[in-house]
Parts: structure tokens; C-alpha cells; sequence
């Protein structure tokens, strides 16, 4: 399990490595804009509604990822660990929306409310249209006001050894401190552009989401079924020290019993 962990995780890695440059790129250029749109609304067109807050009656949604399968360490407590400390931190209500049965079965567990559990969706076989439906559905979801904002609980890949979970905000898009406001020139026209990039950007986030997930899990699954094997290791050898002293000693029993008894005759 663990050569097996690690070939699947040097795969899902090179995807993840390689997919950080788009993703960062997108997110740098949508963070520029998103200055632009708060000074000028219209400029964001049919995407202007992501980028405003939603109905504040609504309660909160969380885009709740973890993994299908076990054996992976402390990956899945994790991550549920974040969960819960922000569900508890939170002054609103909060609905989950589900991505990994591990996932699912501590949402039962803690009695949260799931808006939707992707039940069919796995990991292992994630690709960018799937990722892109998953994120249309919680772009419906916001625009429908079933939520007044979207956050994403997953864990980010650091390193082979690093792998934390994190909770970010999804939307509504909003610009970072400092951000340029009335110096970005949007050619072609604003809702033209944003209409265009702001649903790439989200599929983005989400895919990207995905990816740097399955990768910590096969990192975290890689790191456990390693110390499962070294601790196999060392409990055969032990085991194995007993069983020869055990045998050393009935040996040494059975050949004083036939130097006793040779005597005796």
C-alpha cells in the first residue's frame, strides 16, 4: 500500500504542480480586477453579483472536501478539525456541501446541515469539467440567495510532508487591501471580460481545490502506510526474538532432560 500510495502520488502531484501557475495567475489578475469593479460596479456586468455580498438572511456555505477511503493518518480528522472550530467561531448558521464519504459521515456524526452531498463524484478520477460543475452549482446556489457566501474547507499541499487545512473564502469575490482601483483599463469591455474570466476563475479554485486535496491525501496516506510498515518491521523482529529464545530454552529443556536421563541409566 504504501508503493502504491507513493506512485499515485508522485501522478497527482505533477498535476498539482503543474496546474500552480494558471492558478496562481488567475487568482493574482481576478484579485486586480475585483479593485476595479469596487469602484465601478457596472464594469462587472453579469458577473457583478459575485462580487457583492449575498443575501444576508441566508446562512453560510461550506464546500466540505475529504477523502473517500481511510488509511490516510490524520488527514480526515484534519480537516474536519477545521471544520469544526469554524462552524463554532461563526455567528451564522452553516450548510455543508460535500465532497468524500469520510466527509459526509462526520457531517452525520456532528448533525450539520448538508446542502449537497456529491455523492458520485470521486477524487482519484477528478478532472476539470466535474470540478466546473460542482463550482456552476454553488455559483447558482449564491446568485439563488440559498446562501449569503461560500467558503471552501479543504488542505493545501505544501510538501511531501506538509499539508494543512485550510478555509478560504470563495465568494463573493473581494478585493485585498491595496488593490488598484480606478488605474485598471479592461479591454475588451468590462462585462465582456469578466463575464468571461470570473466563471473560469471559479472552476479554477474549485479544480484547484480538488487536486491539492487528493495530493495531501496520497501524501498523508503515503507517510502512514510507511510507519505501518516500519512498525510491522519491528514488531516481526521482536516477536521474532522471542520465538527464538522461547525455542533456545524448551532446546536446552529437552537436551537436559536427555543428558538426566542418560545418567540415571
Amino acid at each position: 500500500m504504501e508503493m502504491v500510495a507513493t506512485t499515485k502520488l508522485r501522478r497527482f502531484q505533477v498535476n498539482t504542480v503543474n496546474a500552480q501557475p494558471y492558478s496562481e495567475e488567475i487568482n493574482s489578475l481576478v484579485k486586480c480586477l475585483a479593485g476595479a469593479v469596487a469602484s465601478d460596479p457596472e464594469a462587472a456586468g453579469e458577473a457583478a453579483s459575485l462580487f457583492s455580498e449575498g443575501n444576508t438572511a441566508a446562512p453560510l456555505g461550506v464546500l466540505f472536501v475529504g477523502s473517500d477511503r481511510g488509511l490516510c493518518g490524520a488527514y480526515n480528522s484534519n480537516v474536519a478539525r477545521a471544520l469544526d472550530e469554524f462552524i463554532q467561531s461563526s455567528d451564522k448558521e452553516c450548510v455543508l456541501y460535500v465532497v468524500g464519504s469520510k466527509a459526509m459521515a462526520h457531517a452525520d456524526r456532528r448533525g450539520y446541515k448538508v446542502a449537497a452531498y456529491f455523492e458520485d463524484f470521486s477524487l482519484e478520477q477528478v478532472n476539470f469539467a466535474t470540478a466546473a460543475g460542482i463550482s456552476n452549482h454553488l455559483v447558482s446556489e449564491f446568485r439563488s440567495g440559498a446562501v449569503s457566501s461560500l467558503m471552501i474547507c479543504a488542505t493545501i499541499f505544501k510538501s511531501m510532508a506538509r499539508y494543512d487545512p485550510t478555509i478560504t473564502r470563495f465568494l463573493p469575490i473581494a478585493a485585498p487591501d491595496g488593490a488598484p482601483a480606478a488605474d485598471t483599463i479592461l479591454e475588451p469591455s468590462g462585462p465582456e471580460l469578466l463575464g468571461r474570466l470570473i466563471p473560469r476563475y471559479l472552476e479554477t479554485r474549485v479544480f484547484h481545490s480538488f487536486l491539492e486535496s487528493i495530493t495531501s491525501e496520497y501524501a498523508s496516506r503515503r507517510f502512514a502506510m510507511k510507519n505501518a510498515t516500519d512498525a510491522a518491521g519491528d514488531m516481526k523482529k521482536d516477536i521474532t526474538r522471542v520465538y527464538n529464545r522461547a525455542r533456545q530454552a524448551k532446546i536446552t529443556s529437552e537436551i537436559t532432560e536427555i543428558v538426566s536421563g542418560a545418567e540415571a541409566l
